[in-house]
């Protein structure tokens, strides 16, 4: 047998093997997660808060869309109440997958905190490749309410980053390993919107130095410094249980070794009830660590309380 040969069959198969033991981490710790939230004493269907109103889960961790943080907070907690969701999502893109395990926690509809591990496979090549970061987030309710006053619900956000697979990106110039992002979300649902439909808007100002949302690590030779990034959210409810919208994230350009352009993506939520969402999304995200034209669809499935 050919040597090279044997050696590339045995690192797909050290590689699928590795995708297939995380991907059961990821559902074994969901289903942990989901069974205490599912066992907690508050009643998720008897408080104020209306069914979708604590969102979808982002790739972060936190209350929000698919790729945007919005300043809602997680689950369905009221005031002197306790609540949070456990997700999973899995991106399948034209060169990569990228999976994300989150799990959060929302106390009193006051603070939420969130954390993520996040997995990038590079699928085009025979070694086994891959990138995965920590994040740990905190979101603070500043102001406002989502439906009940005048102004926007606003949050201050912070998010603690860290790569735990630093090899490839100190080998193009990033920086550091770890870094945190601030960033500061206004959220607005109008029950009656155009044409009688619920219309929810998101905007979210970031300063950070993530490159590839830090799973190339962080500031480069471009740029080592924190820079302002806009990133926005918008979706209709077609009736109480479906919602469909469009997202926007802005990004950095830290690294000379490739361009990174900004992400965006169209979805579907489905909101069943309180206790159950999925949403299936279309992403794109354009040219990754010199890859271009990466897109493809993304599902997440959540159980909140």
């Amino acid at each position: 047998m050919n040597t090279e040969t044997d050696s590339v069959g045995r690192c797909v198969i050290a590689r699928q093997t590795t995708c297939v033991r995380f991907q059961a981490q990821l559902i074994g710790v969901v289903l942990s997660v989901a069974t205490v939230l599912l066992s907690t004493q508050a009643a998720a269907n008897n408080n104020a808060r209306i069914i979708a109103t604590g969102g979808a889960t982002s790739i972060e961790g936190s209350a929000g869309g698919g790729i945007v943080p919005w300043a809602i907070l997680s689950g369905y907690a009221d005031e002197d109440q306790k609540g949070g969701a456990a997700a999973v999502s899995h991106l399948v893109l034209d060169d990569f997958d990228f999976s994300t395990l989150a799990v959060s926690y929302n106390l009193g509809n006051r603070v939420e905190f969130s954390a993520a591990r996040q997995r990038f496979d590079i699928d085009s090549v025979a070694a086994s490749e891959e990138l995965e970061q920590n994040v740990f987030g905190v979101k603070l309710r500043l102001a406002g309410d989502l439906i009940y006053t005048h102004i926007p619900q606003v949050s201050l956000g912070i998010q603690y980053k860290r790569n735990t697979t630093f090899t490839i990106p100190q080998s193009v110039s990033a920086v550091d390993n770890s870094d945190v992002d601030f960033y500061l979300a206004a959220s607005k649902l109008w029950l009656n919107g155009p044409f009688n439909r619920s219309l929810f808007i998101n905007g979210t100002l970031r300063a950070t130095r993530a490159n590839q949302i830090g799973l190339m690590g962080f500031g480069g030779d471009l740029n080592r410094d924190h820079e302002p990034v806009v990133e926005l959210s918008a979706g209709v409810f077609i009736n109480r249980h479906w919602v469909v919208g469009a997202e926007y994230r802005q990004k950095p350009d830290n690294l000379s070794f490739a361009k990174e352009d900004d992400w965006r993506d169209v979805f579907v939520g489905w909101f069943p009830n309180k206790r159950l969402s999925m949403v299936l999304s279309w992403a794109s995200l354009g040219s990754i660590a010199g890859f271009d034209d990466q897109s493809g669809l993304q599902l997440s499935v959540q159980i909140s309380q």
